[in-house]
């Protein structure tokens, strides 16, 4: 597959995970307003950090208010992290590979984009942002499953996945760092109903609200991290979307499982085999943010190994022989 069209997959994938994330921390900010306590304060300014954007806001808007924030998150198009403008970006790499796409995937992303632009077009009319959200979410799911229903199971599948898992595990690991690190910083509100109506919000903020309690019954903060962070088998829990971009960065490479031949399989491995062995109380133990920004930068290594493996070069390298990754079972490498 040439390095343009694979990239321009990714990104696609990443933009439109990236815009439901997005609709996802506003809508459920919103719903958590109607629950604090009289005369607690609005936690705007923790949606604005999530997304990386607070040095551009705070030029722009100073103060984080519900409006400022939900215009600068929804519908401002010089926000590059924007709803708009991650579901114009994800159109516009659609638009370039739409050989490769199938017309069903173009034709659900081109909806969705232009059900935003209308609503940003009128936004100072309309009612309740919240139904906008929740079509957002919809729409991103709604591709998701056209996606997996419509095109073949390849390269570009695997690129697109790719690109889904990261960014999902990214603003994953994200909203648990605001969590912990920023959104509740008084020692004295820790365990009280203004705590756990937060660690709900952001179970919600990640669709784990009926799936945690499944599994752990009753909110307690380290549950809640180590559901987030280190469960395998829920969809947006940060192990589980690393081992599924490892599996597709394997199919593409077609390098056997527990060997690799590039950076960005040995950096995948690494965190996969730590995520894998690790203990919710060593990471509480350690500190959670610590833990956090260092697996932020981790995954930012990897997207930088992404790019550098199958993006940029314009050179098929001559094939080598993989190495075999430390601790794995079999003592050969595969040609």
């Amino acid at each position: 597959m040439l390095s343009r069209v694979a990239e321009s997959i990714y990104w696609m994938s990443r933009y439109i995970e990236r815009a439901e994330n997005v609709a996802r921390f506003v809508d459920v900010n919103l719903n958590l307003m109607l629950d604090l306590p009289t005369g607690s304060t609005q936690q705007w300014q923790p949606l604005v950090d999530i997304t990386g954007d607070h040095a551009e806001f705070a030029e722009r808007h100073g103060v984080a208010t519900q409006q400022s924030v939900i215009e600068f998150l929804t519908f401002d198009a010089e926000n590059v992290n924007s709803i708009v403008s991650c579901l114009r970006a994800a159109r516009e790499n659609a638009r370039s590979v739409r050989e490769i796409i199938s017309s069903e995937m173009w034709e659900q992303l081109n909806e969705s984009y232009l059900m935003v632009v209308d609503a940003a077009r009128n936004h100072h009319q309309a009612g309740d942002p919240q139904d906008l959200f929740a079509s957002v979410k919809m729409a991103s799911h709604l591709f998701a499953g056209v996606t997996d229903a419509t095109m073949t199971h390849g390269e570009a599948w695997h690129f697109c996945q790719m690109g889904r898992m990261l960014e999902r595990a990214d603003k994953t690991s994200r909203i648990l760092d605001v969590k912990y690190f920023l959104l509740l910083p008084k020692v004295e509100d820790i365990g009280t109903t203004f705590d756990d109506l937060q660690w709900a919000a952001v179970l919600r903020s990640a669709s784990a609200f009926e799936m945690y309690h499944k599994r752990h019954g009753r909110i307690a903060p380290t549950s809640v991290v180590d559901f987030l962070l280190l469960d395998r088998e829920f969809p947006r829990a940060i192990h589980y979307c690393l081992r599924a971009a490892r599996e597709s960065i394997h199919a593409i490479s077609d390098t056997p499982a527990g060997m690799f031949r590039n950076s960005v399989e040995q950096l995948f491995g690494a965190l996969c085999s730590e995520l894998a062995y690790a203990e919710i109380e060593d990471i509480i133990q350690s500190g959670v943010h610590e833990y956090l920004d260092e697996l932020q930068e981790r995954m930012n290594q990897v997207g930088t190994g992404l790019h550098e493996t199958f993006f940029a070069a314009r050179v098929v390298p001559p094939a080598r022989r993989p190495v075999k990754a430390r601790g794995a079972a079999t003592s050969s490498s595969i040609g």
